[in-house]
């Protein structure tokens, strides 16, 4: 059966320094997405290249 479903939010204030937010809102202008999709899309892609600590026990 179809289901749809809504994915969940919440909204939360941080501060960046305003010369970054000018720098994300001309990149999302320029590939016409929100500031909001952006900044989620920057945030889930530098999550997913982390650098993981190595195992201290396989030294």
């Amino acid at each position: 059966m179809f289901e749809i479903k809504k994915p969940t939010s919440s909204n939360k204030t941080i501060r960046m320094p305003d010369t970054l937010i000018e720098k994300l809102e001309k990149l999302a202008v320029q590939h016409d997405i929100s500031f909001n999709q952006l900044v989620i899309q920057c945030c889930e892609y530098a999550m997913e290249h982390l650098n993981k600590p190595e195992d201290k026990n396989n030294s």
